[in-house]
């Protein structure tokens, strides 16, 4: 064939261009070291004097550079159907073969072959080969069952179907999967003298082979599904819009595993849909969940070459898809098998309800060697169930949503494959009180990327909902991804607090609505006077709307705000009012030395700039407070050269080029401190009736920065300014929710200084604050003329129970009686500092008794109310339980005053010297027995007393 006649026949392949350029360069260095062996050989001839030779030379040189010649016409060929079998655009396997139809029953279910994922031993196969009425040539289906590569099977497992035999073309086969078989093979063979037998020897004799090319036969059957999958959408209605066919492409390959090129999306319009469906075959990425594939092309000198040339980007390197290599494994395997009567050709299986659509790449032969079609069954092992999971587990979707959509990804045999079915959404909530669950049935939708309901969605229970996919895959039931859903509920959208006032004719504004969540929010309308305008939004969390109002032409009046939301028939009615409002600049204050002054006024989204005794000022946040605009101004240089109280005037610049004045207040500077040291100490102590002090609290506290409310917190603060701390400055200790507070002074000596620039504060929050005070702690500055600083954080206040002794039976595995009082301010109790194994207390717990775990060498760990992330100590002497310790109140029973006598008996009284102040003394009863000092050869630091206390 001359180089015109490849050229044409590549031009109708489409590798022309692919093949065009090395083959060229080949041509010319065969020609070229034809031509340079003829002149070597010319020139030694001429320089040995033999001119008589020349003429002679002549005639044979141009028969040895044609010899040369079709010496290179080896290498060419096999470059050019090397180029031509990785370039051709037609798919693997595109002639159809014969039909198969297996169903498989399980028990007393049988599924179609195309909804079974796996067979297992003592599954009943009935087969029943599809061929037409017209078939001149007798196949022979022979059912073979493997149990390993190094294990032939036994004779037995191979069973023999004559296809054209009547009663098995009405009613088909029925075969038993073997105890300890691994797979399934099916092979149609021509009816010949010792086909049977010829074909059943040949898998005993090399079993691992036929395991193998099951295995690739089955990944390539899965990967093919999922490229038919995607080039059935693709083929289909595509969308018209580049952004809308770029987004269902990428759903699309998101679903089935497809690696798309993004180079195609770089094409015109009318060229993108073509470039998405070329090179089909390197469609197809690996899956975990299947097997790793072989890209190994043939053995000997043959597959060596091949194998080099793979590397060269002119042969594709690096385009073998998982697909195409385990159809190349598969063709190497069974050609090793070839013989004098008999070749093996694979064949895709592509289920179809309860049919295998067989899909061959090579035409069959009916002479000799005649083709023997290899077909895999499912694998013969447990079900692996799809690791399908959602795209995003955080996202909150809108149940009534028309055409939802959950996205899902993971398995992309759910969506290329019948295997899983039987698929309903269990959508779970409460109705009226109560757990109310619905049942959805979904379907699998590549092109949208996850599971769509199948029609329309019934009515649900309202608010927060849980979802989840459960569905039958295969044999087994299948319990999908789980999502979070939102039913809309009408009523709930309110204009926020701040915004009641805020509408102003004349400007664009913002408006915030508040409610439960944005997700089924369709569309927010503007009603005045009968006429609907769709108003832009948005929702930065989704308790809260973000309405653009174009207020800019609007006229002062009422107006509604329509809310539309998905399942809601009709739409949520918002009435506002819109104020007409002129600018007006009333005042600007600030405190010498700020760097942020406030601008009072109306309008004052129109201000551009300021300017104060040549301190420029730029506008930052508008707020706005009783009817009238604030406008926070950054200064940009320092402001502590203006004097107090002198008069200053700003000048104003609008956005309009328009300038105005207005008075400026300065304050004093504010005093401003730093916190340099803080720390606890035992509050005044208070005696009991025996002029003991109170013993202190056996808790140590696990942060630095918990605050005990019965403790003396004293902390060292240093003045910035002013430089020396003023004797008349005040410190204001309070806490963070301004629920309590108190004043330090010099005066009342709950300030000290311990320099000109130091002072010591110490406040006792039980006294001041009293025993409801709890949560964080601050302070700051305060001078003599009212002016406040800037807060400091000290730290959180904490309240401690009355913890009085902690009562323990020998037995380590029972549990121990731990008393005391306010026993509700902790959450949990524990033996260990995870607190596993806790004791969680109620928040309305009244009793004075708690059965708690054994302690873990004398020391349990606790949460307290006021802060639960910190982990306290709590550290006890412990006293052997008598007999009357049983039966004692638990956190989740009845307080004990509750309950009778006879359940928790009081203990002896404790000598006078030892009982602490206002302790009841009850009689002990006749059979208690007496207190037995715990023995441990070193108290903990809680019981020692010259400890201090664990804070």
């Amino acid at each position: 064939m001359s180089l015109q006649g490849f050229e044409k026949h590549f031009k109708t392949r489409g590798a022309l261009k692919a093949i065009q350029e090395p083959v060229y360069p080949i041509l010319t260095l065969c020609l070229v070291a034809n031509i340079a062996a003829t002149v070597t050989v010319l020139h030694k001839t001429v320089m040995a004097g033999k001119s008589y030779e020349v003429q002679r030379f002549s005639r044979k040189g141009r028969i040895r550079t044609m010899e040369g010649m079709r010496r290179c016409l080896p290498l060419l060929l096999l470059w050019i159907l090397a180029s031509t079998g990785l370039y051709a655009d037609a798919p693997a396997f595109d002639l159809s073969g014969p039909k198969v139809d297996v169903h498989v029953k399980r028990g007393e279910i049988t599924l179609p072959i195309s909804q079974v994922p796996s067979l297992q031993p003592g599954d009943r196969l009935w087969v029943h080969p599809d061929l037409p009425e017209s078939q001149s040539a007798h196949y022979v289906l022979i059912v073979a069952f493997l149990r390993g590569a190094t294990n032939p099977p036994p004779p037995e497992w191979f069973t023999r179907v004559e296809t054209w035999n009547s009663k098995v073309r009405d009613e088909g086969v029925f075969v038993t999967v073997p105890a300890e078989a691994q797979q399934a093979l099916l092979f149609l063979a021509p009816e010949t003298g010792g086909d049977f037998s010829t074909l059943r020897a040949a898998v005993r004799g090399r079993p691992g082979a036929f395991v193998r090319a099951g295995q690739d036969l089955q990944a390539a059957s899965l990967d093919r599904m999922r490229l038919d999958a995607y080039l059935a959408e693709m083929r289909g209605n595509l969308p018209t819009d580049p952004k809308e066919l770029k987004e269902r492409t990428e759903m699309l390959a998101r679903s089935l595993g497809i690696k798309v090129d993004q180079q195609c999306f770089d094409k015109p319009t009318d060229q993108q849909a073509p470039c998405l469906v070329q090179h089909t075959d390197g469609l197809v990425l690996d899956d975990a969940n299947t097997q790793s594939m072989v890209t190994q092309l043939a053995n000997g000198a043959a597959g060596d070459l091949m194998n080099q040339l793979s590397y060269s980007t002119l042969v594709g390197a690096g385009q073998f898809s998982p697909y195409v290599g385990a159809i190349l494994d598969t063709a190497r395997i069974l050609s090793s098998l070839h013989t004098a009567h008999f070749q093996y050709i694979p064949a895709l299986a592509l289920p179809t309800k309860d049919t295998l659509n067989l899909r061959l790449n090579v035409p069959p032969s009916f002479r000799d060697p005649k083709s023997v079609v290899v077909v895999a069954l499912p694998p013969i092992a447990p079900a692996k169930l799809p690791p399908l999971h959602p795209v995003n587990p955080e996202e909150v979707f809108c149940a009534q949503k028309p055409k939802l959509v959950l996205p899902a990804e993971g398995a992309p045999a759910v969506f290329s494959t019948q295997m899983a079915y039987e698929l309903v959404l269990r959508v779970t909530g409460e109705r009226d009180g109560k757990a109310a669950s619905v049942e959805i049935p979904v379907k699998t939708d590549p092109a949208h990327g996850g599971l769509v309901p199948e029609g329309a969605v019934p009515p649900l229970p309202e608010g927060e909902l849980t979802a989840v996919v459960h569905g039958k895959w295969g044999f087994d039931d299948w319990e999908g991804p789980h999502y979070q859903l939102h039913a809309a509920q009408p009523g709930k959208w309110t204009v926020a607090t701040a915004d009641q006032s805020a509408l102003v004719v004349g400007r664009e504004d913002q408006l915030h609505l508040d409610g439960d969540s944005s997700v089924c929010v369709d569309h927010v309308d503007e009603v005045v006077a009968g006429k609907s305008t769709k108003l832009t939004w948005k929702s930065a969390k989704p308790e809260i709307l973000d309405v653009s109002m174009p207020m800019k032409e609007a006229e002062p009046g009422p107006l509604t705000l329509a809310i539309y939301q998905y399942g809601l028939k009709d739409p949520q009615r918002v009435s506002l009012l819109a104020y007409a409002e002129a600018a007006a600049l009333d005042l600007m204050t600030l405190n010498a030395g700020d760097a942020v002054a406030t601008l009072r006024g109306t309008r004052l989204d129109e201000v551009a700039k300021a300017e104060l005794s040549g301190i420029a000022l730029t506008p930052a946040k508008l707020t706005r407070v009783d009817d009238a605009d604030e406008l926070a101004m950054h200064a940009s240089a320092s402001t502590a050269n203006l004097v107090p109280g002198k008069e200053y005037t700003a000048k104003v610049q609008l956005q309009d080029g328009r300038t105005q004045k207005v008075p400026v207040t300065v304050a004093p500077p504010r005093p401003q401190i730093t916190l340099l040291n803080k720390g606890v100490q035992d509050a005044a102590p208070a005696m009991t009736s025996a002029a003991a002090p109170a013993a202190p609290s056996p808790v140590r506290l696990g942060s630095p920065d918990d605050l005990p409310v019965d403790g003396r917190l004293v902390f060292f603060v240093k003045s910035r300014v002013p430089a020396d701390f003023p004797r008349d400055e005040k410190l204001e200790v309070a806490g963070a929710d301004g629920s309590f507070h108190t004043m330090l002074s010099l005066s009342d000596s709950t300030l000290m200084l311990e320099d000109a620039k130091t002072a010591m504060g110490t406040v006792e929050p039980l006294a001041r604050f009293g025993g409801s005070a709890f949560g964080p702690l601050q302070a700051r500055a305060v001078s003599a003329d009212g002016v406040s600083g800037d807060w400091l954080p000290l730290g959180t206040l904490v309240r401690l129970p009355g913890f009085k002794d902690l009562r323990c039976p020998r037995a380590v595995a029972k549990p121990c009686t731990l008393s005391g009082s306010n026993l509700f301010l902790a959450t949990a109790i524990g033996p260990t500092a995870d607190l596993n194994n806790s004791t969680d207390i109620p928040p309305d717990f009244t009793g004075t008794q708690l059965s708690v775990p054994h302690p873990t060498n004398g020391t349990l760990y606790i949460k307290l109310r006021d802060d639960p992330a910190t982990v306290q100590t709590l550290t006890l002497p412990v006293t052997p339980a008598g007999p009357a310790a049983a039966g004692l109140a638990t956190a989740g029973s009845a307080p004990a005053s509750l309950k009778p006598a006879a359940a928790a008996q009081p203990e002896p009284a404790a000598p006078a010297d030892d009982a602490p102040a206002g302790a009841d003394a009850a009689p002990a009863p006749a059979d208690a027995a007496p207190a037995v000092q715990p023995q441990t050869t070193e108290p903990g630091p809680a019981s020692q007393p010259n400890a201090p206390p664990g804070r």
